[in-house]
């Protein structure tokens, strides 16, 4: 449509030219006639190119994420469970929690560090069946025997589990290094 209204336009534009040079009043009112028929077919075009842009943006609004599978999180109350597993994040403070009453969230200074792991390894280890350990809020998870589990209460988990929950290995136990080689043996 776009190209529609141009052409009427050069055709205005000519016959405005030369009913002006000829003196003939038909050409000027043909070109009057042609340079609304131009406007018409401007605005038409318009539109339509507004109706295509914003047609993949309402589809986009009715179905979000058609392609993404919803995730499922199991509850953890009402469930004859525990229910205190909660996946690492930081630590959530009461104000007898906190720091000389300024509202400082305290840090886990007796955390170890994460386990460097190869993205590969990562990937191997999330498809073990193995258990590991787990403590409620805190982000590492831990072999059965590691020392930052005493006095902690923890539970097992399997190891595909806490990766897909975030946890991430304990650099002190290094329980993706001792998986992976266990796993080789079998």
């Amino acid at each position: 449509m776009i190209v529609i209204s141009l052409a009427l336009i050069l055709v205005a534009v000519a016959l405005l030219v030369l009913g002006l040079a000829s003196g003939s009043s038909l050409l000027l009112v043909v070109s009057i006639g042609a340079s609304l028929l131009a406007a018409v077919a401007l605005v038409a075009g318009a539109r339509q190119a507004a109706a295509g842009r914003t047609s993949p943006l309402r589809e986009a609004a009715a179905d979000p994420a058609p392609d993404i599978p919803a995730q499922h999180v199991p509850p953890t109350t009402n469930t004859g469970e525990s229910g205190w597993r909660q996946p690492p994040g930081p630590p959530v403070a009461t104000a007898s929690d906190t720091d000389g009453g300024t509202g400082a969230v305290p840090a886990y200074d007796d955390e170890p560090a994460a386990q460097e792991v190869t993205p590969e390894q990562a990937v191997q280890v999330s498809r073990l069946p193995d258990e590991v350990r787990v403590v409620d809020g805190r982000p590492r998870y831990h072999l059965d025997e590691c020392a930052h589990l005493v006095g902690r209460e923890h539970e097992p988990l399997p190891v595909a589990e806490a990766v897909e929950l975030g946890f991430t290995p304990c650099a002190h136990c290094a329980p993706d290094t001792a998986l992976l080689s266990q796993s080789g043996r079998r």
